[in-house]
């Protein structure tokens, strides 16, 4: 979602340092193939552009960073990628693919063809891909390593929900392994065996995966970016804020809160700076992500999810691997605030991707 529309303050630092001779790359752009920009992109709505911004501002930060570039769209078959590495050799590829088949949890397959295929790419491994997909899992290695989490079920397709007993309402039911918010609503939030039984149905049926079901933690939502392979880096905290929230109406990240431009503007939605934590969360945020990044495998960038509850107290709620990179999103203004502008922020990844 739009954080600003104007270039962040906090966008210096190292963008101040005498610029270096860079090298020139060949740079094959993946990316699903309804998402591919049209050279021109002036003639779109406005909701037009909004799918296809990720796409468009990366292709363009790579354009000014003198990169010779490649779009290539895909659906369901890796024979073009194939074809794509061997007739063009890229020196690296720009992965922005987040299913494949039309299936979230396939993304790691094509990202293990390119491991394959021994040509660099961008973002996560399908080491890390794996285990922060699925949410029950990346909790269970969480727990492991004593960071806290919400409690927790799962309930696989065609079985019956099964409260256990320890895990009071309200519960929140989310997709297991589906991202952005898929399948949330108002109505994620039950409160009741009927209504928990509704909701799961509903994950099952209309979401089409397995559903887990999550002790839902009243207060404010965090997220924090972390870049990286081995030499890692916590940028600042962000928070979801919303203006216009209903009386006694719960603050979570809905779909239509995400992804809804006219939501957005209607109710107020933005990110900015987390402000005003409590002692120790601020180093706490900052020393338990860098920990959950490598617990999970992660490199290049991933964004962790956590909820601070009213007593301030910590919950871990998943990890995000290659989560949205568009300019001003999330990640991008996060980064600004460190002192890395959106076009060191995609050099920056490149980079990763190379030194992998």
């Amino acid at each position: 979602m739009t954080d600003a529309k104007k270039k962040s303050a906090g966008d210096k630092g190292p963008d101040r340092r005498k610029k270096t001779r860079r090298k020139k790359l060949r740079v094959l752009v993946l990316m699903h193939e309804d998402l591919v920009p049209p050279d021109d992109v002036s003639g779109l709505s406005e909701s037009e552009f909004h799918r296809i911004k990720t796409e468009s501002d990366i292709l363009g930060a790579l354009e000014k960073l003198g990169h010779e570039t490649r779009k290539l769209g895909v659906r369901d078959a890796v024979l073009p990628i194939r074809h794509a590495v061997e007739e063009w050799e890229p020196d690296i590829v720009f992965n922005l693919l987040d299913e494949f088949q039309g299936e979230a949890i396939y993304d790691q397959h094509v990202v293990a063809f390119l491991e394959l295929l021994r040509v660099p790419y961008t973002g996560n491994n399908p080491r890390g891909l794996v285990l922060a997909r699925d949410k029950a899992l990346s909790k269970k290695v969480a727990m492991y390593h004593r960071i806290q989490v919400p409690r927790f079920f799962t309930v696989r397709r065609n079985h019956r929900v099964r409260k256990p007993k320890r895990i009071d309402f309200p519960l929140i039911v989310k997709s297991l392994v589906e991202e952005a918010s898929m399948g949330i609503s108002k109505a994620s939030i039950v409160r009741d065996q009927d209504a928990l039984e509704t909701r799961v149905e509903f994950m099952h049926e209309r979401i089409g995966t397995d559903a887990i079901v999550e002790q839902f933690i009243p207060g404010r939502e965090i997220y924090v970016g972390v870049l990286g392979n081995e030499r890692l880096i916590a940028l600042p905290p962000r928070e979801l804020i919303v203006d216009e929230l209903e009386p006694g109406e719960d603050l979570i990240a809905t779909e239509s809160l995400k992804h809804n431009v006219h939501y957005q503007e209607r109710h107020g939605v933005r990110i900015q700076g987390a402000k005003n934590l409590p002692d120790g969360i601020a180093a706490a945020l900052e020393r338990v992500s860098k920990r959950i990044y490598r617990m999970l495998s992660l490199e290049g960038y991933a964004r962790i999810d956590y909820r601070l509850s009213e007593d301030g107290k910590l919950y871990f709620l998943e990890a995000n691997p290659n989560p949205e990179l568009a300019n001003y999103e999330e990640l991008a203004h996060a980064a600004a605030k460190a002192g890395i502008s959106y076009e060191n922020l995609i050099q920056r990844i490149l980079s990763l991707g190379l030194r992998r």
